[in-house]
């Protein structure tokens, strides 16, 4: 019944514009009575941080002193922000795996409000339907809106998805989360080359135990009960093998943040991070201490 419902709810925005599950959800989450940052001030912030920069004596700022969200589930609008304002915006490209309706995202807000080019790819229809729909209607997206793919990803398509989608070599951002095979999907990319990564970890692991779960190309997560995805000491290995380093991650430790290391090689900017601090906060320690026996007995690889 829930799916017939939202799929007549998009139907009707589809052809009427009236988007009826954006306000829905805006009092689900109170968003309504949420003050967004607007262009403007997301501008001035850039300007602000920019001449942080300029300083003899660089100002590094404490990722969840910067957070705040416009379309990220938590604060990563800000931390992406901070982050680019920093290093700069080089080709204002990004992809986005696991994007959902590509507007509750992690690059919804650049995608909108910076002039991002973006991919955006998800494996349920409704998802994608609403999404293609909302940047139709979006007036700072309507004359380009980003790509919005159905697709199951997995190993074996990754790289001809990413391909045959018009992107290549050197992008500003990906952001991966699959629920699932994020780990293999990471390490089976090719075509491009990220300037900043955001990956979610499975924060139940400790930041000594690098697991992951074993590679299934058609594996359905059952995210609820935390069985997906890979342990941030895992995502941290590949990382370094890419050439990135690990510079911080939200509040709640379970997305991270890696920078390619050819950018701010000095390291003035963003200095390497360990896992342990990213993992050290109150939810992190609440998950592992009241969730992580709901997985324990699932089969689990040490990478």
């Amino acid at each position: 019944m829930k799916h017939l419902l939202k799929t007549l709810l998009i139907y009707i925005f589809e052809k009427t514009g009236i988007d009826y599950i954006y306000k829905l959800k805006q009092v689900r989450s109170k968003d309504i009575y949420t003050k967004k940052i607007n262009k403007a001030e997301q501008v001035q912030l850039v300007i602000d941080y920019q001449e942080l920069r300029r300083r003899a004596n660089p100002v590094f700022l404490d990722f969840k002193e910067i957070e705040f969200r416009n379309f990220s589930q938590n604060g990563e609008d800000g931390i992406l922000l901070y982050i680019f304002a920093s290093i700069g915006f080089k080709n204002r490209k990004s992809i986005e795996l696991g994007c959902g309706d590509g507007v509750e995202s992690n690059t919804a807000n650049l995608i909108i409000h910076h002039g991002f080019e973006g991919l955006l790819i998800d494996g349920d229809e409704l998802n994608i339907r609403y999404g293609k729909t909302f940047y139709k209607y979006c007036k700072d997206t309507y004359v380009h809106p980003p790509k919005l793919v159905k697709a199951w990803v997995n190993v074996e398509n990754i790289n001809s998805l990413i391909k045959d989608n018009g992107f290549e070599g050197e992008i500003d951002l990906f952001s991966i989360d699959i629920d699932g095979m994020d780990y293999w999907v990471w390490e089976a990319v090719e075509v491009i080359s990220p300037r900043v990564i955001i990956a979610e970890c499975n924060n139940l692991w400790r930041a000594d135990e690098s697991k992951t779960i074993p590679y299934q190309a058609d594996f359905v997560s059952d995210a609820p009960e935390y069985y997906a995805g890979a342990s941030l000491a895992a995502l941290n290995k590949l990382a370094k093998a890419r050439n990135y380093r690990l510079i911080g991650a939200n509040r709640y430790g379970f997305n991270v943040f890696f920078l390619r290391n050819d950018i701010d090689r000095e390291r003035h900017y963003f200095p390497e991070v360990s896992p342990e601090i990213c993992l050290d906060n109150p939810y992190s320690h609440h998950a592992r201490t009241i969730k992580k026996t709901q997985i324990l007995d699932r089969n689990w690889i040490d990478i």
